[in-house]
């Protein structure tokens, strides 16, 4: 409601203009963006410690800055469309303690970065900073909502908070998990399973603060927090975790928040669908579904049985309760992995191979992993009839529209 609400503070004048400019800002396309973070890093070296550099490095960030700029200049007629998204970025936002202040900041370098690349007079810049300061009050307003629903809960606090590493468990050849527990002795605030948790790291060797987000990989527990994460190759921040990140180390975690997570009454069907190290949130999901009234399916697709994680753990899960049914596929098989024990099929996953167990009129479907899968799990879903209100999906970093 709050978005809603705030469109009638636009004024005609404004929405016509914005609509209008708004096919010259895209015909320059993620040039707009890049030359954005770059003024803005150049006047305020200081958002590099909140900023996900590496993002910034592959083009990502940017490219998914540009396509929100479209997308709020296309719909400031109708910014009811655009709640999801608000609430996507609201809790990211939160994991990075985003301010209000900092909102000003970025305004003034987004208002800039039109004038000196388009130089479209002053009318139009108004309009723009009008519209912008809009959007920026109810992304304001939502996240601070978001900080004080953490910091009342039970166990919860706001800002970050001190932690330290109780476990270190490899799960795979590129997956390893790490066990938190607060350092004040303290419960820890319940989260729901699909969300994730925001790591600070400044160890001596990086040149700015790194934040980061990870999937909470465990169903709530009381007093600690578990995330599992897959080494990149070059990646900065899980390289460090992987190799120095002991136990006994600490490190300041901000409070759970997202809005990918478990939303399905205990009488509908789910299936869970994942690849790689994109089970973190569908395992969260999985071990609170133990509990559930209807069928559970698992289907998780890895390159082969050196990068399975959790196999064990959910073999033993599927033994233990009967409602719960797992599907593997390998997409490259070794020679070691044994066929009908290791994994069900080889190749890429395909959903007709289990069509009778995962179609259902009322089933949810809640997938993970990297972007191409995604799109070639909702493809098929949609070819089966699934309808796009049942298909819920979390892409790690930008956001991307499937």
């Amino acid at each position: 409601m709050q978005l809603q609400e705030k469109v009638v503070m636009i004024s005609q004048q404004t929405i016509d203009t914005v609509k209008a400019t708004a096919p010259v800002i895209a015909q320059t396309g993620p040039a707009l963006t890049a030359h954005f973070y770059d003024r803005m890093f150049s006047h305020n070296p200081e958002l590099k410690d909140i900023f996900n550099m590496s993002n910034q490095r592959n083009g990502d960030q940017r490219e998914a800055l540009f396509n929100a700029i479209c997308a709020y200049a296309n719909n400031i007629d109708n910014l009811a469309a655009l709640l999801p998204a608000v609430e996507k970025i609201a809790h990211k936002h939160t994991s990075f303690m985003i301010t209000a202040e900092q909102y000003a900041i970025v305004g003034g370098h987004l208002l800039a970065t039109i004038d000196e690349l388009l130089s479209p007079g002053q009318a139009v810049l108004d309009a723009w900073g009008e519209a912008y300061g809009v959007l920026a009050n109810v992304f304001i307003q939502r996240e601070e909502a978001i900080y004080q629903e953490n910091a009342a809960k039970d166990g919860g606090w706001r800002g970050t908070r001190e932690f330290e590493v109780i476990a270190k468990q490899q799960e795979s050849s590129v997956i390893t998990s790490f066990t938190f527990k607060p350092t004040d002795g303290n419960p820890v605030s319940s989260f729901k399973p699909g969300q994730y948790l925001g790591i600070y790291l400044t160890p001596e060797e990086f040149d700015n603060q790194e934040i980061r987000q990870y999937s909470l990989s465990s169903s709530p527990q009381a007093d600690t927090y578990r995330i599992s994460v897959k080494r990149e190759q070059g990646g900065k921040v899980s390289s460090y975790l992987h190799t120095q990140l002991q136990v006994g180390d600490k490190v300041q975690l901000a409070a759970p928040a997202g809005d990918f997570f478990l939303a399905a009454a205990p009488t509908t069907p789910v299936t869970l669908v994942s690849a790689g190290v994109g089970l973190t949130p569908t395992l969260s999901m999985l071990e609170t579904l133990t509990s559930h009234q209807a069928a559970v399916n698992w289907l998780h697709a890895a390159e082969n049985g050196d990068h399975h994680a959790f196999k064990d753990h959910v073999n033993a899960l599927v033994d233990q309760y009967d409602h719960i049914a797992a599907t593997t596929w390998y997409r490259e098989p070794l020679a070691t992995d044994r066929p009908a024990e290791d994994f069900d099929f080889s190749g890429l996953i395909d959903l007709n191979k289990v069509k009778e167990t995962i179609m259902h009129p009322e089933m949810e479907y809640y997938f993970c992993g990297p972007i191409g899968f995604m799109q070639h799990v909702a493809k098929q879903l949609i070819a089966l009839g699934v309808s796009e209100d049942r298909i819920h999906y979390e892409c790690f970093g930008p956001h991307k529209v499937l």
